[in-house]
C-alpha cells in the first residue's frame, strides 16, 4: 500500500481546488502541501492558496502560507506587506463599527436587529480566520431567533465553524437541533447538508456504517451548494468507501446500487463508482487494484486521510469473506488469481480471519485448500430432539409427583384458629415460651427466629 510520488502527480490541482470555495478550498490546498511528497505539487497548492487568500481578509493565514512559499522558493514569493497593513486597518474599523451597531441594537431591545448584529459580527470573524470568536457569535444568535428557518440557518453556520475547528461533538449537537426544526424536513437542500455534516461527524468517530448510511441518503440536488465544506464528489467518495467497508451485501444493494439518488452522486466520481460496482459484481481483483491506485490521492484528502488504511483493510477483509462464504472448499491458487495477490500473502490473511472467527474454516497449508467448517444438520436435529425429550420428562415427572402427593394427602396445613377464650388463656403461656425459645407470635402462626 505504498503510494508513489508519480501517483500523486496525477492530481490536477487546479481542477481539484475549483470544486471548493472559501475556507474549504484553502484548508485542502494547505493540507495537500503538508502531506504530499511531491515538491512540485506542494508548491502549486501553496501558490493557489496564497492567490486565493489575497482575495479575502484572513491576513494571518496569508502570512503563514507566504512564509512556507518563501522557504521553498526564495524571496520571489515575498510577503505583500502593504496589502496586509491596509486589510488589517480596514478590518479594525469594520470590527469597531459592527460592535458599536450591536451595542445600539441591544439598547433598543429589537430582537431581529440584535440577531443580525451578532450574525454580521460572526461573519466578520469567520472571514478574518478567528473561528472561535465566529463560533461564539453564531451561537449567541440562537436566543434571538424568532422563526424555525432562522434556527436552521444558525445551526448550519455553527456546524460549518465546528467542522473547521475539528469539534465534531458540536456538529452532532447542532445537527440534532436543526433536524428537530419543522422547516428542515421540508427543505431537501437543508436536509442534504445536515446529512453530509452528520456523515463527516460519524467518519471522524470511525463509525463507518453510520457514516455510510448518512452519506448515501444525501440528495444529488446538493450540487455545489455545500462547496464551502465539501463537494458532491466527496459525498460519493466517502459514502461509497464507508458502505463497502461496513455494509453487508443486501445493504450495499439497497443503499448504493439500487438507490437512484446515490447512483447519481456516484456518476460525479467515476473512480469510486467503478470500485463499488466491481465489488458488488465480485470482481475483487479489479476492485482492489482500482482502490490501490486511488490510495495515494486519498491520503491527501483532509477528512479521509487518517481513515484510508482502516477502510482499505475492511474492504479487503470483506472481499475475502464474501469470496469464501458460498463454498465448501476453496483452492487457494485459484483464489490468489481472483484477488491478484501472492498465495503466501493470501494464506496469511485467511489465517488471521480464521483465528479471529470471521471465517469459519480450516486451512490445509500443504494442499493449499481452505475447507469450510460446516455444522452437521442431522446431528444438530438429533441433539435438539434429545434436549426437548429430556425437558419433557422432567416436567412430566414433576407433575406426577405433585399429583401423587395430593392423592395421599401429604400436604402441610396450618393449625386451626383457637376460640377467643382459649386465646386469652394461652396468651401469657405463649409470651413466656416466646421469651424462652426466641419465638414471635402473629395470630396462630409461629416464626422461629
Amino acid at each position: 500500500m505504498n503510494g508513489g510520488m508519480a501517483d500523486e502527480a496525477l492530481i490536477d490541482i487546479e481542477a481539484y481546488a475549483n470544486n471548493y470555495t472559501g475556507n474549504a478550498k484553502i484548508n485542502r490546498l494547505v493540507f495537500i502541501s503538508e502531506k504530499t511528497a511531491d515538491a512540485g505539487l506542494a508548491l502549486s497548492a501553496l501558490k493557489m492558496a496564497a492567490e486565493d487568500l489575497k482575495k479575502g481578509q484572513n491576513t494571518s493565514r496569508y502570512e503563514d502560507v507566504v512564509q512556507r512559499l518563501s522557504s521553498r522558493c526564495g524571496q520571489h514569493y515575498a510577503l505583500d506587506r502593504s496589502w496586509v497593513e491596509s486589510v488589517d486597518t480596514r478590518a479594525q474599523a469594520t470590527q469597531y463599527r459592527l460592535e458599536s451597531e450591536l451595542s445600539g441594537y441591544k439598547t433598543n431591545l429589537i430582537k431581529e436587529s440584535i440577531r443580525m448584529g451578532h450574525h454580521d459580527l460572526a461573519d466578520f470573524f469567520y472571514a478574518r480566520g478567528d473561528l472561535q470568536s465566529a463560533f461564539k457569535s453564531y451561537v449567541r444568535t440562537r436566543d434571538y431567533c424568532t422563526t424555525s428557518k432562522q434556527v436552521v440557518n444558525m445551526c448550519l453556520a455553527v456546524i460549518k465553524c465546528a467542522i473547521e475547528l475539528g469539534n465534531f461533538t458540536h456538529v452532532s449537537a447542532y445537527m440534532a437541533k436543526a433536524e428537530h426544526s419543522p422547516d428542515s424536513s421540508k427543505d431537501v437542500m437543508t436536509m442534504s447538508k445536515l446529512k453530509a455534516a452528520s456523515g463527516l461527524a460519524a467518519l471522524d468517530a470511525r463509525k463507518y456504517k453510520q457514516a455510510g448510511k448518512k452519506l448515501t441518503e444525501v440528495s444529488p440536488e446538493l450540487g455545489n451548494s455545500y462547496s464551502d465544506v465539501l463537494a458532491a464528489q466527496d459525498v460519493a467518495l466517502y459514502g461509497g468507501l464507508c458502505a463497502l467497508a461496513s455494509f453487508d451485501r443486501s445493504e450495499i444493494k439497497r443503499h448504493v446500487v439500487e438507490s437512484i439518488g446515490f447512483r447519481e452522486m456516484l456518476e460525479l466520481n467515476p473512480e469510486i463508482r467503478e470500485v463499488v460496482y466491481d465489488f458488488y459484481g465480485s470482481r475483487y481483483a479489479s476492485c482492489l487494484a482500482r482502490l490501490q491506485k486511488m490510495l495515494p490521492v486519498l491520503r491527501l484528502d483532509i477528512f479521509l486521510s487518517s481513515h484510508v488504511e482502516a477502510l482499505y483493510e475492511a474492504v479487503r477483509c470483506k472481499a475475502l469473506i464474501q469470496y469464501t462464504t458460498p463454498f465448501v472448499s476453496v483452492n487457494l491458487h485459484t483464489m490468489a488469481l481472483a484477488f491478484g495477490t501472492d498465495i503466501g500473502v493470501l494464506e496469511d490473511e485467511l489465517a488471521n480471519l480464521v483465528s479471529s472467527g470471521q471465517v469459519q474454516a480450516r486451512i490445509d497449508s500443504h494442499a493449499k485448500v481452505l475447507y469450510a467448517r460446516l455444522t452437521d444438520a442431522r446431528a444438530a436435529a438429533y441433539d435438539n430432539a434429545l434436549k426437548f425429550g429430556e425437558e419433557y420428562l422432567r416436567s412430566t415427572h414433576a407433575q406426577l409427583l405433585r399429583a401423587s402427593l395430593l392423592q395421599h394427602d401429604l400436604v402441610q396445613r396450618g393449625a386451626p384458629a383457637p376460640s377467643p377464650g382459649q386465646r386469652q388463656g394461652r396468651s401469657q403461656h405463649g409470651n413466656d415460651r416466646a421469651n424462652r425459645f426466641g419465638e414471635t407470635r402473629f395470630g396462630e402462626e409461629r416464626i422461629f427466629l
